[in-house]
């Protein structure tokens, strides 16, 4: 379209685009067919689809939406043509799924790895890093969890898909409160005394150090227990 073509008062245009109105209805019925052919595609991908998705899924999702924009409103390009390429893209993410079964080190690359976080009530700050996970975001997870303290975790695992999966430790242990700072509610908690945990990873230690035996941090807060 030329420069001199863009009127603001061209109404039509903007509503309806260059193509005339009565194909609003043709459009209608090609989202119809194209809604129905997603259904079927999604059916046949299986229930997965309908959960929390892996990289590889979650590509092929991003795929499949712009393989159906296509023939729902171009009018030169044909519905069949979009069902074709939906069809490809089943075959192709059964092949992706099929090649992870037979292959552990192709599963590890299409589908993603999972990731220990937290081992012992210490967070791995650099697989946090790794993941571009904030430890606000940890503690988020685990408060969601009704876990208030970080020596009350045993295991924290970032699955493959995205997921948190929690494992928490049997008993007490003392630990880096979870409580936001501005949390009234910490001054109720009972602190354990002669016991420091570091603010960066969580380690505890019986006297305060100078600095963290785990990460090298400085800075140090009574555990609470």
């Amino acid at each position: 379209m030329k420069k001199e073509e863009i009127k603001l008062t061209d109404i039509q245009r903007i509503l309806f685009g260059e193509t005339p109105a009565a194909f609003m209805l043709e459009v209608f019925i090609r989202t119809i067919i194209i809604y129905l052919a997603l259904l079927l595609v999604l059916k046949l991908l299986g229930k997965r689809m309908t959960g929390q998705l892996t990289i590889a899924e979650m590509a092929v999702m991003i795929t499949m939406g712009a393989i159906v924009a296509v023939p729902m409103q171009i009018p030169d390009r044909g519905i069949v043509q979009g069902i074709i390429i939906l069809l490809l893209a089943v075959a192709f993410l059964r092949g992706l799924n099929y090649l992870s079964y037979r292959n552990h080190e192709a599963e590890d690359v299409i589908q993603g790895k999972v990731n220990l976080l937290v081992r012992d009530g210490i967070i791995d700050l650099p697989t946090l890093q790794k993941m571009n996970i904030s430890r606000q975001q940890l503690f988020s997870k685990l408060r969601n969890q009704k876990i208030f303290n970080l020596g009350q975790v045993d295991r924290v695992y970032l699955e493959a898909c995205g997921l948190f999966s929690v494992y928490q430790h049997q008993g007490k242990r003392a630990g880096l409160s979870l409580y936001p700072l501005n949390d009234l509610r910490l001054s109720d908690t009972q602190y354990n005394d002669g016991d420091y945990a570091c603010c960066s990873c969580g380690k505890v230690s019986r006297t305060q150090q100078d600095s963290c035996a785990k990460c090298g941090a400085t800075e140090f807060i009574q555990a609470i227990i």
